[in-house]
Order: structure tokens, then sequence, then C-alpha cells
């Protein structure tokens, strides 16, 4: 993991609210950039976000859940674009890493890093697709 080792700070941020095998995979390529902190909506976020039903886990069991991903170096929540900038510059991260259908708009706090890397999703493994089979 010679990313770890490096002194680049790395921000993911999300809702992980149903974690599956495409958030491992992205938060095993954020690791081998650097540090990796991982930034979790807050439950009204997530409601506001995806509607009344959601989320299925709250942010302490989501928090928790990520923290003890080995390719999660830390994890902070937030509650509002404000909040979440507030983190991102409270950190100073050089890399942003987020799913590459976010590469279709304004994304909160991008003009704070230096880099913006985009992780390709793979195909059929989304929360959305989970919710779908489950339903």
């Amino acid at each position: 993991m010679e990313g770890r080792q490096s002194k680049i700070k790395v921000w993911v941020n999300g809702t992980f609210d149903i974690v599956h095998i495409g958030h491992i995979k992205l938060l095993e390529y954020a690791s081998t950039l650097g540090t990796v902190r991982v930034g979790i909506d807050s439950d009204n976020r997530v409601r506001e976000k995806k509607g009344e039903g959601r989320p299925y886990n709250g942010i302490e069991d989501r928090m928790e859940f990520i923290r003890s991903i080995r390719f999660v170096d830390s994890v902070v929540s937030f509650d509002s674009d404000n909040t979440l900038i507030d983190c991102i510059k409270e950190w100073e991260p050089e890399i942003l890493v987020i799913g590459d259908d976010y590469n279709v708009g304004n994304i909160v706090g991008s003009d704070l890093f230096k880099q913006i890397n985009f992780f390709k999703k793979l195909p059929n493994k989304s929360t959305t697709n989970i919710l779908k089979l489950i339903s």
C-alpha cells in the first residue's frame, strides 16, 4: 500500500448506506493515492437527498462500518454543503476521489482540491441495483 505511506491526503464522501463491492473498490483505489478520509452524509442529509425511507442504517453504524475497512484512515460526518466544505478545508486534502457518475455537474467543494480522480463504477454494482433486487 504505497499510497498510504505518503502524506498526500485523499478525500472520499458519500452516503454509504448499503455498502457493496463498488464502495470497497473505490476506497481501495483511493488508498493507493494516499491517506484516506471519508466524509459521510448525516441521516437528515440522506433523507433530504434520497427520501423519507432512507437511510436504512444510521450514521453511527455507517461510520463504524466504513471506519472498519482497511483502506480507510479516518471518517467524519457532515449535514450540509457548508459543513462538507468546512470539513474539507479543515483537513486540507489534495485529491478528491469520486464515482464517475458525478462527472456531470457541480461537485460541492471541487475548487478545494488540486486533483479530482473519477472512479469508474463497476457494472451493475450500485445501491440502486441492490435496492431493486430486495424490494
